[in-house]
């Protein structure tokens, strides 16, 4: 299928060829017919893909600050290497999409197959939507009306917050898309309306509305114009939808509202508030935040819960249903608005000039096509070579672009198919990693002869039974961590794995023991009982994180600090015995990420797992300390080791080494050579064991045999 991408590095708009999203639960598969380019929006990304690496930079302070304290803690190489592979990715565009429906995913009974939607989905012949993104089109609304769904509910929206009422004067400061939209919806309302923009064409159009139009070039002071309209009351509301660098629209804002006005953002202006204009007359100020109810809480968009309409109203698919009634009954009029319509094939017609353009609202059209979307494409003539592990890779997410293909580049593999849910991130890295196959279907790579080891770079939740579906199909396989979330999945792969007789491996992104600085001290450790703590400087994550989700992520200690038991694991030579967890506040819960976990080894040896989130994020992230026979080891962030009291060993540094590369390299040597499996499989299973008695540990409070 054809879709319109953006590249952060250089803000080159492409039309890309790209595998068909395959539908997933709770969601519905679209075959786009019409989408609206929104000028605003759109073109504030593509400004910023072609700005300098300098002007990115003056844009996002907080990403200079992150990149910052990285140097400090990861070293200028790693870190340049990070933000380079960051930016050479590729970006979606478009949220306002109209089709039908060709696919249900299950759970789905809303919809049927043929029903016409809208949606926010992007610029792409198919889009796969979560069920409550997706809004029925009434019988009378054509497709090319209905695109202006999802703009008119970041409007309506705004209204609600505004809370107007029959008669008063609401001031729409940029007569825009979503600025014309928003006038209207508040006239339908019963609302006087002031509409604001330097356009005479838009002040025009609205005008044609109803509109009270205001040109700030030719008419003069605004704050004196709507204090005669009002007999010098001011207005009783503003709706700021403009675009602009500026404080001057906030404060006008201020000055030109009644005593306890309203104020509501749904534009981007400079917010230097002045105290003054909001504290003389008690105004209110309130930033939109785009559909509604529900936008951005995974619970409502992903997994399809709805809030109850008794006590939620108006949700961001309930504002697209009022945007499409007020079209159905002509309260809202789009078609004057409609600068033109352009096949989807001619789209730099738009994006080329999107700077400059004076287009209102351009609309995409898309040819009407009747054959099944492919999900699997080829994009190159591929040598295929017996004598070469041939890798597949489910997933295409930062791990897989910014550490595992560059690594993998580097060694004797051949890179041949490669998956990822919408299609962009895994084209992307086929094409510059020279991979025979992109897929949205993980299930082409499992069944393809060719490929000898599938890797798993997915969310946590799915990494079980994706590893069971790998042995079945007579695949190694590779996962990043952590194996299992869960009891019963272990479980499920401990019986598959016995099913197929161990004749195909697993390995686990266990790197920290691949590490030369681990490695080092391995080599003059010897096999005596010693002591290991292990603390980790993780760093917080907002608690939305789906890592926190313990039915997604697992939480932290499943997802993360089992790195460290396999490390520990690795340098004890023993498996863990038993498991203590306790954790910071009172009632901690199980997905916590500040913890301490207790170690008993089968040897004798114990180690202590300090895994923290509440340090600072310049002080180093990891730190191994070693206590054997009168000797000590630190390993300080996997880039320098020191010895205390070992013979012939005092120290070791390099740049950040965690072990990625080692790993892959001994992985690939395996599956030329025939070798024993990188980490025995007892050590993997006993170390998701011990992971989970840590859970288990915290919500019994006792120590948990393995």
């Amino acid at each position: 299928m054809n879709q319109i991408i953006q590249s952060l590095k250089t803000g080159a708009t492409l039309l890309e060829q790209l595998p068909a999203p395959e539908v997933k639960k709770g969601q519905v598969l679209i075959r786009t017919s019409r989408s609206l380019i929104s000028l605003g929006t759109e073109r504030m990304l593509v400004e910023f893909g072609k700005s300098s690496l300098l002007a990115k930079a003056q844009q996002q302070p907080d990403k200079v600050k992150q990149v910052l304290n990285k140097i400090k803690t990861e070293g200028l190489k790693t870190t340049l290497e990070a933000v380079a592979n960051k930016l050479d990715q590729a970006i979606p565009l478009g949220y306002c999409n109209v089709g039908k429906v060709i696919a249900i995913g299950e759970g789905v009974t809303e919809f049927a197959i043929g029903d016409r939607v809208a949606s926010n989905g992007a610029h792409a012949e198919y889009v796969c939507i979560p069920k409550n993104l997706v809004a029925h089109l009434p019988n009378n609304v054509t497709d090319e009306e209905a695109t202006f769904t999802v703009v008119g509910a970041i409007g309506l929206q705004g209204i609600r917050l505004l809370n107007p009422t029959l008669g008063e004067t609401i001031v729409v400061i940029g007569m825009g898309l979503i600025g014309m939209l928003t006038a209207q919806l508040l006239m339908a309302n019963g609302c006087s309306v002031i509409g604001v923009d330097p356009d005479e064409e838009k002040l025009r159009l609205s005008q044609q509305w109803g509109i009270i139009p205001f040109h700030p070039k030719s008419e003069g002071d605004l704050v004196a114009f709507v204090n005669s309209i009002t007999n010098h009351i001011g207005c009783d509301g503003v709706v700021i939808t403009a675009s602009s660098k500026t404080n001057d629209i906030i404060s006008q804002s201020a000055q030109m509202s009644r005593k306890r006005g309203r104020i509501v953002l749904i534009g981007v202006v400079g917010l230097q508030l002045n105290r003054a204009d909001f504290y003389e007359k008690e105004l209110s100020f309130q930033v939109s935040c785009s559909y509604g109810p529900g936008r951005y809480d995974d619970h409502y968009e992903l997994k399809g819960q709805d809030y109850p309409l008794p006590f939620v109203r108006w949700t961001e698919k309930r504002n697209f249903e009022a945007v499409l009634q007020a079209l159905a009954t002509s309260k809202l009029q789009v078609k004057e608005m409609i600068s033109e319509v352009i096949p989807l094939a001619e789209y730099q017609r738009i994006y080329n000039h999107i700077g400059t353009s004076k287009s209102i609202a351009t609309i995409l059209k898309y040819e009407e096509n009747s054959l099944e979307p492919l999900q699997t494409i080829a994009l190159s003539n591929y040598n295929y070579s017996k004598s070469k592990a041939c890798i597949g890779i489910i997933g295409a997410g930062n791990f897989t672009q910014m550490t595992l293909l560059p690594l993998l580049k580097k060694t004797n593999v051949q890179l041949y198919s490669i998956a990822s849910t919408n299609g962009i991130s895994s084209t992307s890295l086929a094409k510059k990693y020279n991979f025979a196959f992109s897929t949205t279907n993980h299930q082409s790579i499992l069944e393809d002869s060719n490929v000898n080891l599938v890797m798993i770079t997915t969310r946590h939740n799915s990494h079980a039974q994706l590893v069971c579906e790998c042995l079945l199909q007579k695949k190694h396989v590779f996962v990043e961590k952590p194996l299992a979330i869960t009891t019963p999945q272990l479980q499920v792969i401990l019986k598959t794995y016995q099913l197929t007789e161990g004749k195909y491996s697993i390995s686990v992104g266990f790197n920290r023991r691949f590490s030369p600085h681990s490695q080092k001290i391995k080599a003059v450790l010897g096999t005596l009982p010693m002591n290991i703590i292990a603390t980790v400087n993780a760093g917080s994550l907002p608690p939305s994180a789906w890592v926190h989700d313990r039915k997604v992520g697992g939480g932290r200690i499943i997802g993360e600090a089992c790195h460290f038991i396999d490390l520990i694991t690795y340098l004890t030579g023993s498996l863990v015995s038993s498991v203590c967890m306790n954790a910071m506040e009172c009632n901690p819960q199980e997905t916590t990420d500040n913890a301490t976990i207790l170690l008993k080894y089968k040897n004798g040896s114990t180690g202590v797992i300090n895994y923290f989130s509440n340090g600072s994020k310049a002080y180093a992230k990891e730190r191994i300390e070693i206590y054997s026979q009168e000797r000590t080891a630190i390993i300080d962030n996997f880039r320098k080791t020191k010895g205390y009291g070992f013979k012939g060993f005092s120290s070791f540094s390099s740049s950040m080494d965690k072990g990625h590369k080692n790993q892959l390299e001994q992985l690939v040597q395996q599956l030329q050579q025939g070798t024993p499996p990188i980490i025995p499989f007892e050590e993997l299973v006993n170390t998701t064991q011990a992971a989970l008695a840590a859970i288990e540990s915290l919500k019994t409070k006792q120590w948990i045999t393995i």
